[in-house]
């Protein structure tokens, strides 16, 4: 089957669709592991769809189908009134951006993966949607495989949000369980992760916790309709993990996580953060392993929720553009009600958090200050302490964590809005 022409069994499946459903001429911008994990997909299904040009950049590359597929010339799919969803799956998010836009003034849907792009400009293309009328659909952008975003759009519409949390990262996931698990070390998990297909050559985005935050901004925009800008929330990855933090796991019975976080802390505001954490057997992700992703759910009224699928991988993230492919046949778009509240949530940074602080030197603690501490520990090479911080003095001086030799994870209890202490508890303590 070529891209531009209806094989027979496409023809057959035009008479069998209702007349309301619209039919997708698509131009796809990118071939890589998603591109090609969707046009299988897409070559098993009997959607009312064909794919008219593919748009790739290196002429060089090998490519698994025919030269007559691709083009090198964005404008052929943009400036062609013939298409009229384009699916955008490439790496760049700049250029991802000028895609999406010049397709959504052109007057042609948009489906998309790409999670960083729209973290930076969701509030810009949310108003090009109901400028131009078109669509913008990005379910494949958050979780891989797991709905979730359009769970927390039309399911979730009215019921009363308390938080969204999980495991959105497949690649630091599957390199924490080898490691904990399996007993491997950081760089032979990464490079198992790499050569898998899941972590890419320069995996900065991945364990650094930067492909989450951007994934956690899109879900508190449609659980919470707060638009998040992702340099102000606080995000702490896996790269200064330590054998040290993995044996205290172990005496503890416990796991570690990258975990996301959003959700109310009282009535009108909410707390965003991404960071590590510590779970035991009893938390809902605690066997969520490998490029698994798990999305916890609570709510007042349909209590708490597990979503689990695969979040790395061509056919799980494919999946999950297909299923927007689907939708736009239907003219569906994502409404935002929740924006549109008589009285909008606001983001705090006044929030306490439990964490655990592995340090080598004892200097390196006067970075953070404690509100309390209830457990230290002081061995000959290193040492940790338990206490309690607030988000917005971790916010304030990421930048000097994050030079530190030390790592830095939650708890796992929940944030808690901030009040005002006794003078004595509010200054930095240091137990010998």
């Amino acid at each position: 089957m070529t891209p531009s022409a209806s094989s027979p069994t496409q023809e057959k499946s035009l008479t069998l669709h209702s007349t309301w459903q619209k039919h997708l001429k698509i131009g796809l911008f990118g071939f890589g592991c998603v591109g090609q994990g969707l046009y299988d997909i897409f070559t098993k299904t009997d959607l009312s769809a064909e794919i008219v040009k593919i748009c790739v950049k290196n002429p060089d590359k090998k490519r698994s189908l025919p030269a007559s597929y691709f083009t090198f010339e964005g404008q052929e799919l943009l400036e062609n009134t013939d298409i009229n969803l384009i699916v955008e799956l490439i790496d760049d998010a700049e250029a991802a951006y000028q895609i999406v836009k010049r397709a959504m003034l052109a007057g042609k849907d948009v489906v998309t993966a790409n999670k960083k792009m729209l973290a930076l400009h969701l509030p810009e293309l949310i108003a090009l949607q109901e400028q131009t009328g078109t669509a913008l659909l990005y379910e494949a952008a958050a979780c891989g495989s797991i709905p979730i975003i359009r769970n927390l759009a039309e399911y979730y519409d009215n019921e009363l949000l308390y938080s969204v949390s999980g495991i959105f990262n497949g690649s630091s996931n599957y390199i924490l369980t080898k490691v904990i698990d399996e007993k491997l070390s950081y760089e032979v998990a990464l490079k198992e992760a790499q050569d898998l297909g899941f972590a890419e050559t320069d995996p900065t985005l991945d364990v650094a916790g930067f492909d989450a935050l951007y994934k956690l901004c899109l879900i508190a925009m449609q659980a919470y309709g707060v638009a998040i800008e992702p340099a102000s929330v606080f995000r702490y990855g896996i790269t200064a993990l330590g054998a040290e933090d993995m044996q205290f796991a172990k005496e503890k019975g416990l796991k570690i996580k990258l975990i996301n976080y959003v959700g109310k802390v009282s009535e009108d505001e909410i707390c965003i953060f991404v960071m590590p954490q510590f779970v035991d057997e009893k938390h809902y992700l605690y066997d969520v392993n490998y490029e698994y992703n798990g999305v916890i759910v609570e709510a007042a009224f349909s209590d708490k929720q597990l979503f689990v699928g695969k979040g790395a991988g061509g056919h799980p993230t494919g999946s999950a553009v297909l299923s927007d492919i689907s939708a736009c046949r239907y003219n569906y778009r994502y409404e935002y009600r929740k924006s549109r509240r008589e009285k909008a949530l606001q983001v705090t940074q006044e929030v306490f958090l439990e964490v655990y602080v592995r340090y080598v030197h004892k200097s390196d603690l006067e970075v953070f200050d404690f509100i309390e501490i209830r457990e230290r520990y002081e061995g000959r090479s290193y040492g940790y302490v338990i206490g309690t911080v607030c988000l917005e003095d971790l916010i304030a001086k990421r930048e000097r964590i994050e030079r530190k030799p030390i790592f830095l994870a939650a708890l796992g209890k929940k944030p808690e809005k901030a009040v005002l202490l006794p003078k004595k508890t509010q200054q930095t303590v240091f137990m010998v």
